[in-house]
């Protein structure tokens, strides 16, 4: 494996099925368009049709023999994560690879069509829901796998507040974040311990992008926004390097189940996908299994693992 893992190492994904969400900008946009390139049949989960349907025609413009198609989902919506689950059930006898990288970062204090503060609903919650819907035309594959992108800022997060999960008392738009990708790695190393338990190939594992600058810092405030703007493209990683990380977790041979890649720059801000490691309040098995019933309850989907 190269030292400098990049684009150039995914290996052929001919015949295999990729779903992935937030796919028609920044980080999901850039990995759907490798896995196409590379010969996946690459399905872009996103909210907006309009702009997904813009940005599969940019990837076949590029590539014009890429297999691509457009599924509409609303991950604030569990209505529109059930309804887009079945469409792929319906399209797919099988899922071979799954990236969960949607997500909103330093929203105002909003909720989810199903009263979820928006972040840990859209974030956490509504990919919990849409990987549970899906696992069984993953496990239907060999070597499937399910990525969970988190951040760096879960380490921010020093507890799971069960109390108050919505922030319905003193929002911190931060904390709420920083709270939602750490439960993003919860899941990830909970389902990973479940899906080892049964004889099964899929395997599930996490990344995160480092600093990167895409269209999620559109909630950043407004008053440090122009500031943000001029120093981050400076900085940070362009949604390609960004994607990398994502990509190595979801194809490269050396995964196991449970890995947890970043970048390999300074303080894993920017650079070349690594092995990383995760806060140690991330491993806490009790909290982990805490986090997946209460995920099963106010989703209503249940596992059959």
């Amino acid at each position: 494996m190269a030292a400098q893992w990049t684009a150039a190492d995914v290996p052929p994904q001919y015949g295999r099925v990729a779903v992935v969400t937030g796919a028609n900008t920044g980080i999901g946009f850039e990995a759907a368009t490798v896995l196409a390139r590379r010969g996946a049949h690459v399905v872009l989960a996103v909210r907006n049709l309009d702009k997904g349907r813009r940005a599969a025609a940019q990837i076949i413009a590029a590539r014009p023999d890429a297999q691509v198609t457009v599924q509409q989902l609303d991950l604030g919506s569990l209505e529109s994560v059930h309804a887009a689950a079945d469409s792929l059930r319906a399209a797919h006898d099988k899922i071979d690879l799954l990236i969960n990288n949607a997500g909103v970062m330093f929203t105002r204090k909003d909720t989810t069509a199903d009263g979820f503060e928006l972040q840990f609903g859209t974030n956490h919650l509504g990919h919990f829901a849409f990987t549970g819907l899906l696992l069984d035309r993953l496990m239907k594959s060999e070597r499937s796998r399910v990525v969970t992108m988190s951040s760096s800022v879960h380490r921010m997060c020093t507890s799971i507040d069960f109390d108050d999960l919505q922030w319905e008392r003193n929002y911190k738009r931060i904390a709420a974040y920083a709270q939602s990708k750490l439960a993003n790695l919860l899941f990830t190393y909970e389902l990973q311990r479940r899906l080892a338990r049964n004889t099964t190939t899929t395997i599930a594992v996490a990344a995160h992008p480092g600093g990167s600058f895409t269209q999620q810092f559109h909630y950043t405030p407004k008053l440090i926004r122009p500031l943000v703007n001029l120093i981050a493209p400076r900085v940070l990683n362009s949604p390609q390097m960004a994607a990398l990380s994502p990509l190595r977790a979801a194809t490269a041979a050396d995964v196991r189940g449970g890995d947890y890649y970043g970048p390999n720059g300074f303080r894993e801000v920017h650079g070349y996908p690594k092995l990383a490691q995760s806060s140690d309040l991330s491993h806490d098995d009790k909290l982990q299994q805490r986090l997946w019933e209460v995920s099963e309850e106010l989703t209503g989907v249940r596992y059959a693992l």
